[in-house]
């Protein structure tokens, strides 16, 4: 990837040309988009086991200026996974690095454009643990803000901003966040490649009681990142939503990129005992949502970052984690742990009131197939039930 840096588009470092699939109500087209992949989800040799990096990627049309949004939308989402417009409650808590000045500000704006609550003193919430600044991070935390709380409208959401993408500062703001009054979700949408000793924060930062923790089960298909495949969080795989010309939902297929596979260090959990084609370690994703950048979702970022600024069109699983905390609130069945949560789920692996199986699409090596898959988990969501 070192090469990369020496390529700048739109202030990214690496271009990828892909088909680009028609909006919600645009239907599909046989133009191509550029995948934008920028710097802050590059993981560089020198971070691994040190520092953590987002997992969203940006689709590029050379001819969207940033000024109305594209993309899938809260209503347009809400479709395909059989949620309501309204539902949530107590808190979600996202974890990211750096300090997003604008957080509120694009939170509103977002919020504004799509009929869902502005911020206010009950129901949003920044908490700074550093004052240096990253546009790549911006974009993230404005990702995850938005989409948790378009999920979960009635939902509070509190942004704990740490230091630095190290992990040691990342796991700081996760031990502040499961500690927030009524906190039930913590979403993580950053990781990097697995580590010798990782399963050590499994118990030190990711447990506590009534808190469900969800994290991105990463970009590059077929390979694991951290803390996704730690036992104690669902790890959020990703998916491609498909539509017809004239934009109605047609299919849901394996997202590419969704990262997945076997752990290289984490043992197999007792909710994963018995599931045909899980390995014999803790295996990932758990549960998927829609990831595509291609089908990616409508953001709000005012934070310009190198050229690019305003509505802007994402994807990765950074999009899944967020959303999938989000939906899991908006359920309101409450969890005790993540292990309770992953057990309630694994115990209605093939219900087809609950999950929407993907049987097709490849990610790396792996293949999506009937039942469980190391491309996206159980599959993606289908109402409010079973989670």
């Amino acid at each position: 990837m070192k090469g990369a840096r020496n390529l700048t588009i739109v202030a990214f470092l690496l271009l990828v040309t892909c088909p680009l699939l028609g909006q919600p109500g645009q239907g599909q087209g046989a133009e191509h988009a550029a995948v934008l992949i920028p710097d802050s989800s590059l993981e560089h040799a020198e971070d691994v086991g040190v520092r953590a990096h987002t997992n969203h990627l940006i689709k590029f049309d050379p001819q969207f200026v940033g000024t109305a949004p594209a993309g899938e939308t809260p209503a347009s989402i809400q479709a395909v996974y059989n949620i309501p417009s309204l539902g949530g409650s107590g808190t979600i808590a996202i974890v990211d690095a750096f300090h997003y000045a604008t957080a509120e500000n694009d939170f509103n704006v977002f919020s504004t454009q799509f009929g869902l609550l502005t911020a206010t003193t009950a129901n949003f919430q920044v908490i700074t643990l550093g004052k240096r600044s990253n546009c790549g991070w911006a974009q993230e935390a404005a990702l995850d803000i938005e989409w948790a709380h378009a999920m979960a409208p009635g939902a509070k959401i509190v942004l704990v901003e740490a230091k630095s993408n190290s992990f040691a500062d990342l796991f700081q703001a996760v031990d502040v966040a499961k500690a927030l009054p009524g906190v039930t979700q913590v979403s993580m949408s950053w990781g990097g490649s697995e580590f010798s000793g990782e399963a050590s924060n499994d118990s030190l930062h990711l447990q506590q009681s009534d808190v469900v923790y969800f994290a991105s089960s990463g970009d590059t298909g077929g390979t694991t990142i951290y803390p996704g495949t730690s036992p104690n969080v669902v790890s959020a795989g990703g998916t491609t939503i498909n539509r017809d010309m004239s934009g109605k939902f047609v299919s849901e297929t394996g997202w590419s990129g969704s990262g997945g596979g076997p752990s290289k260090y984490e043992p197999l959990p007792s909710y994963q005992s018995g599931v045909v084609g899980v390995g014999g370690t803790r295996s990932v994703p758990d549960f998927s949502f829609d990831a595509d950048p291609n089908s990616g979702v409508s953001v709000y970022d005012s934070t310009r970052c190198q050229g690019a600024s305003g509505w802007l069109v994402f994807g990765g699983t950074s999009v899944s984690s967020p959303s999938l905390a989000g939906i899991v609130n908006s359920a309101g069945h409450g969890a005790a742990s993540s292990n309770a949560e992953l057990t309630t789920i694994y115990g209605n692996l093939g219900n087809a009131n609950d999950f929407r199986d993907i049987t097709s699409g490849t990610a790396g090596s792996f293949t999506a197939v009937t039942g469980w898959d190391f491309v996206t988990g159980v599959g993606s969501n289908l109402g409010l039930n079973g989670k």
